[in-house]
């Protein structure tokens, strides 16, 4: 078997020695004679799992003991919806940060449940900076502050965590969280799905301040009310055992690679090659702000489209995967998250500076 580099922004690229470890424990875990996905949510063996999940997360992100820690379905879209059904409380304004397509895309199912002020905005930029701080228009009257802490398709990532003027900040850290250091203590709520940095598809993890739970409308059902959630330990119904396993693999395999800290330097050092090879080719270019490119997604293109067709099949051809960019934007996306090694952004860049001397 090969396996190539995938550079795709999710699902995305996992630790090998994680699918190893996920392969040698598929028919038994530890001595529970079953299959993870065999398991009961509520017995003594998952328990287990779920507990050592929650764990291991509040460590890496040293989350504060006022601080919920859940996990969810539906994909950080569902939270588009649920964050303004759990936080209004008795407002009708939340402020939004528009910076790309996932903040827009949380703007308008917003707009279902109340008045969304966009305190600000880059698209009259198409979505390639952040709008300056000083800039911003706050509503005082608003339940809280939502921004997309990176934008996955754009490649815009924010390096400062936003002021707040007093207001609950919200984040969506789908594609970065873990990836840099951060203080929980300065969020409200924080939500990423975790098919990026964190492991598969199919859960979301919720970090929410314990001030903020116990508001939600009364239309909210149960099973997306934060209250009710954290009462029942992310249980209310049968949650993705299997996917909570994976993520706490991933976790674990964090840990042992020295941690965020240790995961941002990397982080630093594979983004910093890559973005230095785009800036030095007369063929590739890369649209976003300096003071805004994201460590995770980079996007590029190339000078004549024309050849975006032979690249990408070439490139495949040597072994690099998914770096066609979103259908919106057009062009290459190289996606770097935690588990692509930096032997991986090397290959890319090698194909890159091969590519343009042939053609």
């Amino acid at each position: 078997m090969s396996r190539v580099y995938n550079f795709s922004a999710g699902p995305s690229t996992l630790p090998e020695t994680v699918l190893q470890q996920a392969q040698k424990e598929l028919l038994e875990w530890r001595d529970s004679g079953m299959s993870v996905m065999e398991m009961s949510h509520r017995g003594n063996y998952f328990s287990q799992i779920a507990e050592e999940l929650e764990s291991d997360l509040r460590l890496l992100l040293s989350v504060p003991d006022n601080y919920h820690v859940l996990f969810l379905q539906g994909g950080a879209s569902a939270q588009f919806s649920l964050i303004p059904q759990n936080l209004l409380k008795d407002k009708t304004k939340a402020c939004y940060i528009k910076t790309g397509a996932w903040s827009e895309k949380a703007i308008k199912d917003a707009q279902a449940y109340c008045d969304v002020v966009v305190s600000a905005s880059s698209e009259a930029e198409n979505f390639t900076a952040i709008p300056a701080e000083d800039t911003w228009q706050l509503d005082q009257e608003a339940a809280y502050l939502h921004y997309t802490s990176n934008e996955t398709i754009h490649g815009v990532e924010f390096n400062d965590v936003p002021d707040s003027q007093g207001l609950p900040l919200v984040a969506d850290m789908s594609s970065n969280i873990l990836s840099r250091r951060m203080d929980v203590s300065r969020y409200g709520l924080i939500y990423a799905g975790t098919q990026k940095n964190m492991g598969p598809a199919g859960v979301t993890v919720v970090i929410v301040r314990d001030d903020l739970v116990g508001f939600a409308q009364k239309t909210t059902p149960p099973v997306l009310n934060y209250a009710e959630q954290a009462k029942n330990q992310s249980m209310l119904n049968t949650p993705a055992t299997y996917n909570w396993y994976l993520v706490g693999l991933v976790l674990k395999w964090l840990q042992g690679q020295g941690g965020v800290k240790a995961i941002e330097q990397r982080n630093i050092t594979k983004a910093a090659l890559l973005y230095d090879a785009i800036d030095a080719s007369a063929l590739y270019s890369n649209p976003v702000a300096l003071a805004a490119r994201s460590r995770m997604n980079v996007p590029f293109i190339l000078a004549d489209n024309n050849l975006d067709k032979l690249f990408l099949s070439e490139a495949e051809a040597n072994g690099l995967v998914e770096l066609k960019g979103h259908r919106s934007v057009g062009g290459m996306r190289a996606s770097i998250y935690n588990a692509m090694p930096e032997e991986g952004v090397k290959a890319l860049i090698d194909f890159m500076a091969e590519f343009e001397r042939t053609h």
